[in-house]
């Protein structure tokens, strides 16, 4: 897997060939009744990552280089649909490159121009992505709040609607004394369980699992 293809709503939703965020444009969002709410920030200040000595060796974090790897967004009627090419110099090749980062606007998802190390004390990117791994800017993998809730049993075309009482959960592949990189349970070496792990199967090669994902930013927007 070297290309992710999102789908999400330009208003709601978003997935990746099966991953699903949110993102609204505004400031409030509308519920059915037409009364306005107020989105309120998760987060407004980065907070210091843990373990930083252990996910730079890790994953291979990069103080010196920026991806060039082409994040395309287009629109297809309510919904955005982005490309981004997360290939990092091909199989076997992916530890001498940078992550792609991502973060997602009003006028869909954009690549934003930092390198590996700097990124983990940013808030300006909410999504990583480097072959078939998918960082979220919270947690173990960054200073801000960006969480995810995955939905096993539905599919894209049945999130509609934002889902009350969703507990959304930050990258968390470190226990607390740093001690181990927590695995996924594909069995590939250097794959951290991140709150999206859910997305793709490894059925002798990297799948698409096509569960949906609603994603909270730390703007408070889903």
């Amino acid at each position: 897997m070297s290309t992710f293809r999102l789908f999400y709503h330009s208003a709601l939703f978003v997935t990746a060939s099966a991953l699903v965020f949110g993102c609204s444009g505004d400031d409030d969002e509308t519920p059915t009744d037409g009364a306005p709410v107020q989105v309120e920030p998760v987060c407004t200040e980065p907070v210091d990552v843990q373990c930083v000595d252990s996910i730079i060796s890790d994953l291979s974090l990069h103080d010196d280089l920026v991806s060039e790897g082409k994040v395309k967004t287009r629109a297809d009627g309510a919904d955005f649909v982005t490309d981004i090419d997360a290939s990092a110099g091909g199989f076997g090749n992916e530890t001498a490159n940078p992550w792609v980062y991502v973060k997602f606007t009003e006028s869909g998802a954009e690549r934003v121009d930092i390198d590996d190390e700097t990124a983990l004390e940013s808030m300006d990117w909410d999504l990583a992505a480097r072959r078939f791994i998918i960082r979220l800017n919270g947690g173990t993998s960054g200073p801000s709040c960006v969480g995810a809730a995955p939905f096993l049993d539905a599919k894209y075309e049945d999130l509609t609607e934002l889902t009350d009482g969703v507990a959304y959960q930050v990258d968390a592949y470190y226990p607390a004394d740093c001690s181990i990189l927590i695995n996924d349970s594909s069995g590939l070496p250097g794959s951290p369980q991140t709150a999206l792990s859910a997305w793709w199967t490894y059925p002798g090669c990297v799948a698409t699992s096509k569960v949906p994902f609603q994603v909270q930013l730390a703007d408070g927007h889903v």
